[in-house]
């Protein structure tokens, strides 16, 4: 008998160690090592796969503001010319199937797609976590997370055996942070402008500035202060509407980086024509992201940070 369960123990070894178990912003999940099958629920977790260098692993992906049911093909995938413009042509996308949006994913296609693995942004009051979970593991990190984007990428990487390359892309960001952070000071940037406030402006005259992540952070690690403080977490914990009299209220030391959301929320042209946007143009900088890019990210960071640092020093010359 003891003989018996000594082999049993031993033929069950193998198969505990294929799976990691993972906390996240939802709960626990219990995922297969190194999983082939991948749906992602956001173009945020399509960065984070495409810079795990695993984008050919996505069978199936929901989508924010950023990709349009036009830009998706009778046969539920992404067309063919939409995947090399943009965002979506840093990695492999072609097997990726349309599974809804970021709010509402299909998990009539999402059960078809038999993922071993479901990635998503989330925020508190998100719905569907227990349906997915029922289709595949779920792993769901809030942009409100300690430490974002950061820690729950590295766990993320865990799951794939890609700690290293995570590490490697981090590192990457922290060195082109520094680098661009030199150059700006050589050039004396934080003479003129001391602080900043990253602000997006939607269609219909709402505003929102950054608070924790987003380009702010990128913002703030090139060596910008706050230039507005909100009062709470506001948004999903990442942004916060600023009115009209906070905008009127920044003084000239204050760099305005406006950074507007896609297709019909984008709001930049009713913003530079309102009273706030003609008071404010001598210290504003437009930053588009790349088509197709989440709002944030490791890849998008790399960009925001190379980008930000060209308008800039073309801002001050």
């Amino acid at each position: 008998m003891k003989k018996l369960l000594f082999l049993t123990a031993l033929l069950a070894a193998p198969a505990a160690a294929q799976t990691v178990t993972i906390k996240h912003d939802e709960g626990t999940a219990t995922v297969q090592k190194d999983p082939k099958r991948v749906v992602v629920l956001d173009e945020e977790m399509l960065g984070w796969m495409y810079a795990l260098g695993l984008g050919d692993r996505v069978v199936g992906l929901a989508t924010g503001s950023r990709l349009q049911l036009g830009d998706i093909g009778s046969n539920g995938f992404i067309k063919p010319e939409v995947q090399k413009r943009g965002f979506l042509a840093l990695g492999d996308v072609s097997k990726a199937k349309f599974a809804g949006t970021w709010t509402a994913p299909n998990l009539e296609t999402i059960l078809t797609l038999k993922p071993d693995l479901i990635l998503r942004s989330t925020w508190a009051g998100n719905q569907n976590y227990a349906n997915l979970s029922k289709i595949a593991p779920t792993v769901g990190y809030t942009q409100a997370t300690p430490g974002y984007w950061r820690v729950p990428f590295r766990k993320v990487a865990e799951i794939f055996g890609q700690q290293a390359r995570a590490e490697a892309v981090i590192r990457k960001v922290s060195e082109s942070r520094r680098a661009n952070a030199i150059k700006l000071g050589a050039a004396k940037v934080f003479t003129r402008y001391r602080k900043v406030v990253a602000i997006s402006p939607f269609a219909g005259g709402t505003n929102y500035v950054a608070t924790k992540v987003r380009v702010i952070e990128d913002l703030r690690a090139l060596g910008f202060k706050d230039g507005y403080r909100p009062s709470g977490a506001g948004v999903k914990g990442s942004s916060e509407v600023i009115s009209d009299e906070a905008l009127l209220g920044l003084d000239k030391k204050t760099l305005v980086v406006l950074y507007p959301p896609a297709g019909q929320y984008d709001g930049l042209r009713n913003f530079l024509n309102s009273p706030a946007g003609q008071r404010l143009k001598p210290q504003i900088v437009v930053y588009d992201r790349p088509e197709f890019a989440p709002w944030s990210g490791p890849l998008v960071s790399l960009d925001a940070s190379n980008d930000l640092t060209r308008l800039i020093l073309e801002k001050v010359k």
